[in-house]
């Protein structure tokens, strides 16, 4: 008999069906598991030693690691598979999914999902920019929307930086006043004073650029396989590599999801079977693509039914993921995404001072990083 789980997702059909189909997949080991699921803006800052005390398995983003390794939250892979096992999810994750859910020398999650910011346009006539100055002309042309709530536009701000060179956090400053400066002149040409009041996370822009006489193109945004297709009453939406900026980088942020086991499970050996099911290149090819989701595997990216499918949504983003910046994943890196967006967002909708921006953002980027003993790195 085995044992009975519950698991915590986000709430999105890139989220929800493709696991809840596999608890009642005959090919998949059989295991006695539920799925609750919490929308998208929890997913992105509910605490996960929280969610940890009440749920076995969790599906969660990677700057939430640093709690979770202060709160003793969740197990390592090693201590649940093998180190055969462990190195061939890392050796077969596209870009760098898995690694962004390695630290303090060791793997927290399982990535099932990868994704970063990328460009997205409704229109097929409209050619894609390659770089952000394309994007500039292109929305000076033509009905243009960018994700503004949430941490979307310190996100934004630090892939402009990223494609310029400049590595978010690893000087003195954690980012330099020019790159604040450089980043904030695109954004304000995207965020007029006029849109200030709009909500807009990255489901509602795609939601809306796939409704008849929605906006027809956003510069940056986190893909979303399930808008490529053709729905009824719903237009597909085109995703292609983000813009790059003058170092040639793809500037983005990598996204995506992992499944973790909370501290509080005593995974038996079905629900492992399950888990190993769900990563398997198979799986991840054929049963995740087919039900909404996102696969993080090489060899689904480079499957050529899976491109057709998704009208060639992965072939068209692989070169993004693969140059994805990994955020911050120490304890607070959450709070510091938080109050670095507040910051952010006062820059752009009202003083639109770059050296008070960059001072604000490294202050907070020390204030929220209270255990250095924690190292940022696999």
């Amino acid at each position: 008999m085995t044992g009975s789980y519950r698991g915590l997702t986000w709430d999105h059909p890139r989220g929800t069906v493709a696991l809840r189909a596999a608890v009642d997949e005959p090919a998949a080991p059989v295991v006695d598991l539920i799925w609750d699921a919490q929308p998208l803006e929890g997913f992105e800052s509910a605490s996960v030693a929280e969610n940890a005390a009440a749920y076995d398995l969790l599906v969660l983003d990677h700057p939430h690691l640093g709690e979770a390794l202060r709160t003793e939250a969740l197990r390592p892979l090693d201590e649940l598979f093998t180190a055969a096992e462990v190195e061939g999810w890392r050796a077969r994750a596209v870009g760098p999914s898995f690694a962004s859910y390695e630290l303090d020398g060791r793997a927290w999650a399982l990535p099932l999902d990868a994704a970063t910011q990328v460009s997205a346009l409704a229109d097929p006539g409209i050619e894609a920019p390659t770089t952000w100055a394309e994007a500039l002309e292109l929305a000076s042309d033509v009905d243009t929307v960018l994700p503004l709530t949430g941490p979307h536009l310190f996100l934004t701000l630090c892939s402009i930086a990223v494609g310029e060179g400049v590595e978010p956090g690893a000087g003195p400053t954690f980012l330099p006043e020019p790159a604040v400066a450089d980043a904030m002149a695109v954004l304000e040409r995207f965020v007029p004073g006029a849109h200030a009041t709009e909500t807009h996370n990255p489901i509602t822009v795609l939601e809306d650029m796939a409704r008849q006489g929605g906006p027809v193109y956003c510069p940056h945004v986190y893909g979303y396989v399930t808008y490529s297709r053709p729905a009824i009453g719903r237009r597909p939406v085109r995703f292609v590599d983000a813009p790059a900026g003058t170092s040639g980088r793809r500037g983005s942020v990598l996204g995506g999801t992992g499944i973790a086991v909370s501290r509080r499970c005593e995974p038996d050996a079905a629900l492992l079977d399950h888990l190993r099911w769900l990563m398997d290149d198979r799986t991840q090819r054929t049963f995740i693509p087919r039900r909404d989701g996102q696969p993080s595997v090489v060899a689904a990216w480079e499957d050529d039914e899976v491109d057709a499918a998704a009208l060639g949504f992965y072939s068209r983003t692989r070169r993004t993921v693969e140059d994805a910046w990994v955020r911050p994943r120490h304890d607070g890196a959450i709070a510091f995404q938080s109050a670095a967006a507040d910051r952010v967002r006062a820059a752009l909708l009202g003083h639109s001072d770059p050296a008070r921006l960059s001072r604000e953002l490294d202050e907070l980027h020390h204030r929220h990083r209270p255990d250095p003993a924690i190292q940022e790195r696999p």
